[in-house]
Parts: structure tokens; sequence; C-alpha cells
């Protein structure tokens, strides 16, 4: 019986890693895999909005760093723009 739990235990281990490397591929490197699994997914849910809705309200930081608004403030007559990440 002893011989059957250090092959299961191999066996996750093994499945583990392979996970982990596939993870860390997708996300672009080990670091962004832990962030990943660390902090996004377990906080990650599907929202209920759908094309047409309109945006939840947040307060957002302008791109000057020093200037705060609300979304419903932005959005009048002219369409509003948000992105959601980082080009570095």
């Amino acid at each position: 019986m002893n011989r059957f739990w250090k092959w299961a235990a191999g066996i996750f281990s093994t499945l583990l890693v392979t996970a982990f490397a596939v993870l860390s591929y997708m996300a672009g490197s080990p670091k962004d895999a832990y962030g990943m699994v660390r902090y996004a997914l377990p906080h990650m849910r599907r929202g209920n909005l759908k094309v047409g809705d309109d945006a939840p309200d947040a307060r957002l930081v302008a791109l000057d760093g020093s200037d705060h608004f609300h979304i419903r403030e932005r959005t009048g007559g002219r369409p509003l723009v948000i992105i959601f990440g980082s080009y570095t």
C-alpha cells in the first residue's frame, strides 16, 4: 500500500507542475501565473452586463494622476473609452 501512495503522490505532483507550466505559458511568466492564481481567481465572477447596458458607476483616476472623476460624470453626449490594463 505504501508503494501506491508514492505513485499517487508522484502522478499528482507531475500533473500539478504541468498545469502550472501551462498556466505560466498562457499568462506570460510564472510570476504572472502566481498572481493570477493568488489574486484574480478567488475574485473572478461572471457579470450580467449586456451590450448596450450602462456601465456601473466607479471613481476613476485620470491620466494625469491627480484628477478623479466618476463614470457617470463623463457619460453624456460623447463616448467614453476606459482601458483596464497595461501596455508596458
